[in-house]
């Protein structure tokens, strides 16, 4: 029986003060693991984001939101629904403990992820969605402006926390209002967090079940609270785990830090897997059908043979 919040037993992310461009670059990237950046200039936004501020400056556009009566967001079960809001009506609902108004109850969680114009065509970026709040971000200069992918404004209820996954691209969350919780696991605990796609099936990472998911016990989870003016350096394939202590806003800006040739181009969100590795999988699917012609205990065999071979020439030793 493990401990409740067993997560505070792994590592604490490590924090710089006062990071510039160079520093980053040249000693915390090269790192490869998560980092939280104090003091970096993100913009007047800390400041200037109030509750009235938002409702007077953000317009009152529509904007698509997951609603829940949960605060755990499951994306593998879908326990929310969308809905649309006009945007200064979500920040005076995300600010309220409880609502007057509502889709299902008074207690229901909001969660903006905010899109392109065109959501099936257009990436998301703060310039062109809001563009009047853009004024007040400013995008730390951590990487070259042709690597710019997206800059993705995030809205959220107190206590609401988002699914464990992993991005293909390296990000930065800028926290603005309230404070987080993050949990993050490397790269090299897929194996340990129960995926499914790039979701993890463990919902309550706080107090996990370990008799359901026993694998969890060997992950070593990373951890950190981010207040406003933290920025969060996620490198690409890190899970995160998202917990907003308080009505939340961040700015997520992401990067292509690989050949733009590796990226399919048809994909607004960033999330579709590298053009190699989505072919991978698509052959490694074909393979597992093959070997279901044969016996079990040939299918057990070749298996493990594809296992060993995929560890010889895949695994590496490197951080996390």
């Amino acid at each position: 029986m493990m401990a409740k919040n067993w997560h505070e037993a792994g590592k604490i992310v490590e924090c710089f003060k006062d990071v510039d461009a160079d520093t980053f670059v040249n000693e915390i990237y090269p790192m490869r693991i998560p980092a939280v950046l104090k003091g970096v200039d993100i913009g007047s936004c800390t400041q200037k984001w109030t509750t009235d501020y938002l409702c007077r400056n953000g317009s009152s556009q529509s904007v698509k939101v997951h609603v829940s009566t949960e605060r755990n967001m499951d994306f593998v079960q879908k326990n929310y629904s969308y809905r649309t809001l006009p945007f200064d009506e979500l920040i005076k609902r995300c600010a309220e403990s409880s609502h007057e108004e509502y889709f299902f109850d008074e207690n229901e969680k909001y969660y903006l992820r905010a899109l392109g114009a065109d959501n099936r065509k257009d990436v998301a970026n703060i310039e062109k969605e809001f563009p009047e709040l853009s004024k007040d971000v400013r995008i730390p200069p951590f990487f070259d402006k042709d690597q710019f992918f997206s800059s993705v404004l995030r809205v959220g209820s107190p206590d609401l926390q988002l699914w464990t996954h992993y991005d293909i691209m390296d990000n930065i969350l800028m926290q603005i209002k309230g404070t987080k919780r993050v949990v993050l696991f490397s790269p090299q605990d897929a194996g340990n967090i129960y995926l499914k796609g790039d979701k993890s099936m463990v919902l309550d990472i706080e107090n996990p079940d370990f008799n359901q998911f026993p694998l969890l016990a060997s992950a070593c989870p990373y951890h950190c609270i981010l207040h406003p003016g933290d920025c969060l350096f996620i490198p690409a394939m890190w899970f995160h785990n998202v917990v907003a202590h308080d009505f939340s806003i961040s700015v997520n800006v992401f990067w292509k830090h690989l050949s733009s040739d590796l990226y399919d181009p048809k994909d607004p969100y960033g999330n579709k897997d590298p053009i190699p590795a989505g072919q991978a999988l698509q052959g490694l699917r074909r393979a597992l059908k093959l070997l279901d012609k044969l016996p079990d205990e040939y299918k057990d065999f070749y298996g493990r043979r594809m296992v060993l071979e995929i560890e010889q020439k895949t695994y590496y030793q490197g951080n996390g």
